[in-house]
């Protein structure tokens, strides 16, 4: 092995580690079901059959609206969950994909920073454009 690949498998390794580290699961006292109801209704309320329910034109699908990199982001994380991205059309899968993406970027578990980041990437909570969204779905909590 060349010193090269040594140095490649290191900085690997201690990314990975690093993203372990970071990785915040919700706490046991917060109410996950509350707010993964809220995000959900306020993507795809007015929708008949939320599990097909399309938006951002086709790049956002299911009861979520997920897209394929916010997917991607999940499964990295939290490979065990496995599946295909048409998958996020499943609620029950859906909600693990929002689990997991929320696991690796939400440091502070809040309804407004679950809902920014869900709605904004992995900074939505410090997006100004994010606020919004929230208004919404503080509106569906209340």
């Amino acid at each position: 092995m060349t010193k090269r690949n040594i140095t490649i498998i290191t900085l690997i390794v201690i990314g990975l580690l690093a993203a372990l580290a970071a990785a915040v699961p919700p706490p046991s006292d917060y109410n996950t079901d509350r707010i993964l109801h809220a995000i959900r209704v306020v993507e795809t309320g007015g929708e008949s059959d939320p599990a097909n329910a399309v938006g951002d034109k086709g790049k956002s699908i299911g009861p979520f609206q997920i897209q394929r990199g916010y997917w991607q982001d999940a499964i990295d994380h939290d490979p065990s969950i496995g599946g295909v991205y048409e998958d996020v059309k499943n609620e029950e899968y859906a909600r693990r994909i929002v689990i997991a993406y929320l696991s690796r970027y939400c440091k502070s578990w809040s309804d407004e920073n679950c809902a920014r980041i869900h709605n904004g990437g992995p900074s939505g909570h410090k997006r100004k454009s994010t606020v919004k969204y929230w208004r919404k779905v503080e509106n569906v909590l209340r």
